[in-house]
């Protein structure tokens, strides 16, 4: 086997974990809840932390894999990612388990940029590079996918502790192979790392994520929301004006230059963020309203993995016979019309319907993913692979972080918005179920019948509309994001023709 290809073997040992990590808490959280008594909002920051971290951080750590290689770049990421899991699966209270994730992150900030730079280093033939990206685009949207699927069948069986105990073995094996199968030689760089930008930014977006999730919960904003806000907007303002002013901004101006860059960082972004935001409300929804264990959510959403691995190495192939823009056009095309269709579909019910259409889903949001990656990876030179990478995952990761919280915002707000109370609940359990679906299933615990059962109705059947109205707005945003990538793309070194 040629070294590429075994390379390709131990990028995907890599990149795996790094993916399962961001969607395998969404069924784990009622279990957190429980054992670590963990709030609503600690619940939040534990999935957030992660996504969010990733997206400071994955650009300085880039510019680092460029300077040192990323054969010591994924050596070093590996082994703080195995640590961060070890920690994670030990964490008896919600700050200690928030601190691992923020961790785990920086590991997997390092491992991301490393794996992309490897297939840019290693595939310098366009074609079998599109293939190798189809197979990195799988295992990263698949990966996603099979989260919430690999952590409700390991809480079928095994402590919760398990959802992170499962990288250590992986880590091993990426350890080993990175020692006897890659080799060492390539060019190295200096290049600023720029880290207190790193922090400025992470610090913004964090802020401003606890804000817009503030704004989200009924009630009139209180001042310290509307501080973090402000402040939140303004050191982002701070951040931008350090690109455009410093010497050595994080951001490479160079590659930002590059249009087609600059429009598959777009795609992947608003891609992420339907991808991960529907992901999130069908789990809440199946677990939630139609009461399925946390392994039989996960295996509802089966057919989206399963089309994402189909479609990967496929729309590589395409991609070099139709050209970037026909497969993003295509793919999100496909997203927004089942977006739509699944907006209307009973989920207990319609269970062929749902899973087909999900199918189409996953085939869709892939062609799109990996339409994004062979735009920025062809257009940036090999000497800044994994600068190029790192932008393209720092889209991955703040689009899932930003799925997290603007789904969770939109859906929150429809469904205080609407919801109908029976009358004659009391003032502290009217106002607690008008918060959030979640809410209203415990406080119904609390009542005597038919009032229980006339609240619970009342409160499913608002959540149920406010995911529907969720998903049909990010169908909309698919539909235009189509018209427009017909635009944003610049042709010339786009479409290939083969």
């Amino acid at each position: 086997m040629q070294n590429k290809w075994r390379m390709l073997i131990v990028i995907i040992f890599m990149y795996l974990p790094v993916s399962l990590d961001a969607t395998v808490l969404y069924v784990v959280a009622p279990v957190l809840s429980t054992d670590l008594q963990a709030t609503h909002n600690e619940l939040l920051w534990i999935m957030d932390i992660y996504p969010l971290v990733m997206a400071a951080l994955l650009i300085p750590m880039g510019l680092l894999g460029d300077r040192l290689g990323f054969i010591k770049m994924a050596m070093t990421g590996s082994t703080i990612f195995g640590l961060a899991s070890l920690a994670a699966a030990c964490s008896e209270t919600p700050l200690a388990l928030i601190c691992a994730r923020a961790l785990l992150a920086s590991g997997a900030a390092m491992i991301v940029p490393a794996t992309l730079a490897a297939v840019r280093t290693h595939f310098p033939d366009e074609k079998e590079r599109n293939l190798a990206l189809g197979i990195w685009t799988t295992i990263g949207t698949a990966g996603a996918l099979a989260g919430p699927l690999m952590g409700g069948m390991l809480l079928e069986h095994f402590h919760w502790g398990s959802v992170f105990l499962i990288n250590i073995p992986a880590v091993v094996v990426v350890i080993i192979l990175l020692r006897k199968v890659v080799t060492p030689a390539q060019a190295k760089r200096s290049a600023s790392l720029n880290l207190r930008q790193a922090l400025l930014l992470m610090t913004s977006l964090l802020l401003l994520v606890y804000a817009l999730k503030s704004f989200a919960l009924p009630g009139p904003a209180t001042g310290l929301h509307i501080s973090f806000l402000a402040i939140g907007l303004g050191l982002l303002g701070c951040f931008i004006t350090l690109q455009i002013i410093s010497t050595t901004p994080l951001l490479d101006t160079d590659l930002l230059k590059q249009r087609n860059i600059i429009a598959g960082v777009f795609l992947a972004l608003i891609a992420m963020i339907t991808l991960v935001g529907f992901e999130l409300l069908l789990s809440q929804e199946l677990q939630l309203v139609h009461r399925f264990s946390p392994g039989e959510a996960g295996l509802y959403i089966l057919p989206m993995m399963l089309a994402s691995c189909l479609a990967g190495p496929v729309v590589g192939i395409l991609i070099n016979r139709l050209g970037i823009i026909t497969v993003a056009m295509v793919g999100l095309a496909a997203s927004a019309l089942s977006l739509y269709a699944l907006s209307g579909v009973d989920f207990a019910h319609e269970i062929l319907q749902a899973k087909g259409w999900m199918f189409l889903l996953g085939a869709g949001e892939t062609s799109a993913l990996m339409a994004s990656s062979s735009a920025i990876m062809t257009a940036a030179p090999v000497h800044k692979a994994s600068t190029a990478g790192s932008f393209e995952c720092v889209s991955y990761e703040l689009g899932t972080g930003l799925g997290i919280t603007l789904f969770g915002t939109v859906l929150a707000g429809i469904y205080s918005s609407t919801v109908q109370l029976p009358e004659n609940l009391s003032a502290s359990v009217f106002s607690g179920a008008g918060t959030s679906f979640s809410e209203a299933i415990s406080l119904s615990q609390q009542l005597a019948e038919p009032t229980r059962t006339a609240l619970v109705n009342a409160a499913s059947s608002a959540f149920m509309h406010s995911h529907s109205v969720t998903l049909q707005l990010a169908s909309l945003i698919m539909a235009v994001l189509m018209v427009l990538t017909f635009f944003i793309f610049k042709r010339g070194n786009v479409i290939n023709h083969g």
